[in-house]
């Protein structure tokens, strides 16, 4: 740049160094033209965006003397040409010009409009009134916009109403806020309008469930904690799936579904369906987790892992029992993220995530987002499986067919089997969320995710022993007394004990009391912890010889609300009895001397009782024999020869006939 002082002098200067130094000022400047946008004309009506088009190449010409797309080296016409005539001749020119062609236009109007072309470019062309800001609720009063959203707000907790009682209610608000009639209503349509603006995305007159999970949403944008090794945040959730079972004795009913999902890889490690979700089933999935999935007969060996992607005779190597394992990843977890029920927040499922090493994290209160991927995978599970099986429900009862208790119903240990198989099928289908971050179109399935981040993160097989397992199920703490320990109206006790008998455990912050665990779908023994010598000590509960399977605590609990101030034999006589029942079947309506028909509760808990095989996969151990043998002695004994009753044989019992029967 070339500088002249007031005596004539010339100095050559960069622009840099001139404006960085200290004495240099920026007196008066115009003002700099705003670049246009991309896409000035989108959203505008199409007339208006071809009239001002139209303009632009009249505003052009008259600028620089040819239209905008004129050929290059085309010469400006006489009257237009910027090196001759002046911009004001130029712009008369072309008012005389669009005057002759029909268009009457002042000289004037041109200049206004090539002012406005230089400052906001062809959208200064355009009808200026379609681009004034329209108030975004038009121009309905805002004490009446202010009221309807209030009642919007307030109905997001509620039950679903009508937009007619929207109407009323922001009336309401009006009254109580302004007096009567001091605001008018707008007409019905001018409301609809404004409930719909309002209500967009709320689902105010939709769903209820929907409307409280997006009233419960935080606003901002959503946050993401990455994940780049297979366990390192791993989710749980439980929710009821959406298919009916054949539980026993014919019994149709929805389980329950437990799932846990690695964020990693996008990998469901272990599902388990349950007819009532405890804590102990939580605490089994994680043990599930860190076990190989066997394969099963009748599968296809494209699912083994010997066959997947997995990196299987690497894996092999360090972890024997993968050898005939099935294409689903072992992954032990380090944080694993719950939500508020009382299944995950048990002191057992914390106890199981402390033995394993895991750090428990729970979510927010109604804060499904938290632990999103789980959420979305349960949901899935439903689409991609549950409407496939026989029995599927839907997710409401709007959804639901007729008679879907009539179909051929799996049972619960057959639609397990199933769905360990489909999870198999999950681990090797491409997922959405498993993108390639430099190949953005490339999706990689569960299992090709794990084996690209076990290169890098590795690998360490748990085994878990029969301790193991007993260490996740459930514990409570008892004295042991002369008799054994109860345990819910119910004593267990064996030989071992009896050096602990009225003994002090030693654990003082538990009062002395001594450390128990059980079982809640199999009452049949209990573990008590040997704080002195170390191990495990199994206890037989004492009345076992007066039920011939093992039973749940659902039977036990649901006879002893019946019968409340009943002995412990009388609960197991009167459980017993109630499977043997529920077996049978109902009697015939003629046969008053039949047995009382059970209950629709009745033949439910049975049902549920006899689906729940035991959570530990222990080898089970017999009683005592002498005990055994003294219960049956003590029974042949109290029974006279001479009395013996008349053996009626029972028809052969088919549930799916009962099934059909009215109750």
């Amino acid at each position: 740049m070339r500088l002249a002082d007031t005596n004539g002098a010339v100095t050559d200067i960069g622009l840099i160094e001139l404006s960085s130094a200290e004495d240099f000022e920026v007196v008066g400047a115009s003002s700099r033209t705003p670049v246009p946008p991309a896409t000035p004309l989108e959203g505008l009506p199409e007339a208006v965006a071809a009239e001002a088009l139209w303009w632009e190449q009249h505003i052009v010409e008259v600028l620089r003397g040819v239209p905008p797309q004129a050929p290059a080296g085309t010469k400006p016409k006489p009257e237009y040409d910027p090196a001759v005539v002046s911009l004001t001749r130029r712009e008369q020119a072309k008012a005389a010009e669009l005057t002759a062609a029909g268009r009457p236009v002042t000289a004037s109007a041109i200049t206004k409009r090539r002012r406005r072309y230089e400052a906001r470019g062809v959208v200064g062309m355009a009808d200026h009134r379609s681009a004034k800001p329209v108030s975004a609720h038009g121009r309905v009063d805002p004490l009446v916009v202010e009221a309807m959203q209030k009642a919007v707000n307030e109905a997001a907790q509620g039950s679903t109403r009508t937009a007619t009682y929207l109407f009323w209610k922001t009336g309401q608000i009006l009254e109580a806020d302004h007096g009567r009639g001091a605001v008018e209503l707008p007409s019905q349509r001018s409301l609809y309008r404004l409930l719909e603006k309002l209500s967009a995305g709320k689902h105010t007159t939709g769903s209820a469930r929907t409307r409280r999970s997006l009233a419960g949403r935080p606003d901002g944008p959503f946050g993401e904690r990455s994940a780049a090794a297979p366990g390192e945040l791993m989710q749980m959730d439980s929710t009821p799936l959406d298919v009916l079972v054949r539980l026993d004795d014919g019994v149709p009913a929805r389980v329950d579904l437990t799932g846990v999902i690695d964020v990693a890889t996008r990998s469901l490690t272990a599902a388990v369906l349950r007819p009532t979700t405890k804590s102990v089933d939580a605490s089994v999935l994680l043990a599930r987790t860190v076990t190989p999935e066997p394969m099963r007969p009748g599968w296809a060996q494209a699912l083994a892992m010997s066959r997947s992607a997995l990196p299987f005779r690497r894996l092999l190597d360090i972890d024997a029992r993968l050898e005939h394992a099935a294409a689903r990843p072992v992954i032990v977890p380090e944080t694993i993220v719950v939500d508020q029920g009382t299944v995950f927040i048990s002191r057992n499922f914390r106890a199981s995530c402390n033995f394993l090493g895991i750090n428990f994290q729970p979510v927010h209160d109604a804060s499904g987002w938290e632990k999103g991927h789980i959420e979305r995978m349960l949901g899935s599970v439903g689409t991609l499986f549950a409407q496939f099986v026989a029995g599927y429900t839907g997710f409401n009862a709007e959804r639901r067919g007729r008679d879907v208790e009539q179909q051929p119903l799996w049972s619960l240990l057959e639609l397990q089997e199933l769905l360990d198989e489909w999870i198999v099928v999950w681990q090797s289908r491409p997922h959405d969320g498993l993108r390639d971050p430099l190949h953005p179109g490339r999706m990689f399935s569960p299992n090709e995710k794990y084996a690209a981040l076990v290169e890098t993160a590795g690998y360490v097989p748990v085994a878990l022993s029969a301790d193991d397992y007993i260490e996740l199920l459930p514990a409570t703490w008892r004295a042991i007394n002369a008799y054994g320990v109860k345990i819910k109206h119910r004593t267990y006790d064996d030989q071992a004990l009896n050096p602990l008998r009225q003994q002090r455990s030693g654990v003082k912050d538990r009062k002395d009391l001594w450390e128990i665990h059980y079982d809640p779908y199999d009452v049949s023994r209990v573990w008590v912890r040997d704080h002195w010598n170390g191990g495990w000590i199994t206890l037989f509960w004492k009345q076992l010889h007066r039920v011939a399977a093992p039973f749940g605590e659902l039977a036990w609990d649901h006879t002893r609300r019946t019968l409340p101030g009943a002995s412990e034999e009388q609960l197991a006589d009167a459980v017993a009895d109630l499977l043997r029942r529920a077996h049978q079947g109902p009697s015939g309506s003629g046969d008053e001397g039949g047995k009382a028909r059970l209950s629709r509760r009745d033949r439910r808990v049975a049902a549920r009782t006899k689906s729940s095989p035991p959570s530990t996969p222990i080898a089970p151990e017999a009683p005592p024999a002498d005990r055994v043998a003294d219960g049956e002695a003590g029974q042949a004994d109290d029974t006279p020869e001479g009395n013996v009753a008349k053996v009626i044989p029972m028809p052969i019992f088919d549930p799916f006939t009962e099934a059909d029967k009215r109750w």
